[in-house]
């Protein structure tokens, strides 16, 4: 669910070559679409925050004339169009990407272009929610016998080490 609704978000932000206050209202009507298409809430556009800067490096004018720097911020905790277990694992997966107000911070400054580095965002963020998506996969019956059989095997090496050992250890005290 949350990744469709990044998947319209990118392909809407790529075709666009529009400034911040016309992709604002842009993202709502996408967003609006979606919700009344799908029936479940999704992000609004008040908690995606999408804000340029200048970009930093070498690229001479275009680089002190230009804001081509895209910057993407969305309260995690708050963000109700995302599973409440998936804002868990986007939590405690980007603990350095969170600011202290809990925003996640997304900035990408790859290109000369606003909406290339605002899609680029956007991949970003989608990239995220899929990894904090994915369910961990179950282990085999085969498998799980596979672990006990080698924890048994260890453990034994290790008792018999152990009494190796000890009875080292013995031999020396009784031979006074």
């Amino acid at each position: 669910m949350a990744a469709h609704i990044v998947r319209q978000l990118y392909l809407f932000c790529r075709s666009a070559r529009t400034d911040v206050v016309l992709l604002q209202v842009k993202q709502k009507t996408l967003l609006n679409r979606n919700r009344q298409r799908t029936g479940c809430p999704s992000a609004r556009s008040n908690r995606l925050t999408v804000s340029y800067s200048r970009s930093s490096g070498p690229g001479g004018q275009n680089v002190n004339k230009v804001s081509t720097k895209a910057e993407v911020r969305f309260h995690v905790l708050t963000a109700d169009w995302i599973p409440e277990d998936v804002r868990r694992k986007v939590f405690d997966q980007n603990k350095n990407r969170i600011t202290k107000a809990g925003e996640l911070l997304v900035t990408s400054e790859l290109s000369r272009s606003q909406h290339r580095n605002l899609s680029d965002c956007v991949q970003k963020i989608s990239a995220i929610i899929a990894e904090a998506s994915k369910k961990p996969h179950e282990p085999t019956v085969e498998n799980v016998a596979l672990w006990a059989a080698r924890s048994e095997k260890r453990n034994k090496e290790r008792l018999k080490q152990k009494k190796i050992n000890s009875t080292i250890k013995q031999s020396r005290r009784d031979f006074d």
